[in-house]
């Protein structure tokens, strides 16, 4: 059997680094703990960190392809970050122009979550433990 142990990281490459590392390091708050430039790929890495942990890459590369559609495309289908206050958080991403879908509740556990979308309109949710 297999022994993982916990996921290490989510990469995400984007379209406009520029904006990207903006949105991810000044809107949701992360932590920059390395930034390289690989010049043999014209490609930004930036290593983030969430709540004091290393866990998502913010890759740039030149012309990447779009995703294929919404959250029910084939493949990943959304990034959800734990909060302890959901309004607080939303209230946050409004006053920062990010837009965020109504807050709803889980109808298993009882939490309340939403969702918004990063520069690339990658689905992202907040969700309230």
């Amino acid at each position: 059997m297999l022994k993982l142990k916990k996921i290490h990281h989510i990469a995400i490459i984007c379209s406009d680094y520029e904006l990207s590392k903006w949105f991810y390091v000044d809107v949701l708050g992360f932590t920059v703990a390395r930034e390289v430039f690989r010049e043999a790929r014209n490609s930004y890495k930036l290593d983030l960190e969430v709540g004091g942990q290393y866990q998502i890459e913010l890759f740039s590369f030149p012309d990447p392809a779009l995703r294929p559609s919404r959250p029910e495309a084939a493949g990943l289908r959304h990034l959800a970050f734990e909060v302890d206050d959901i309004d607080e958080a939303v209230f946050h991403l409004n006053e920062l122009n990010v837009s965020t879908e109504s807050i709803r509740v889980d109808e298993f556990t009882g939490k309340r979550f939403t969702f918004f979308q990063d520069p690339d309109g990658l689905p992202l949710e907040l969700y309230e433990v």
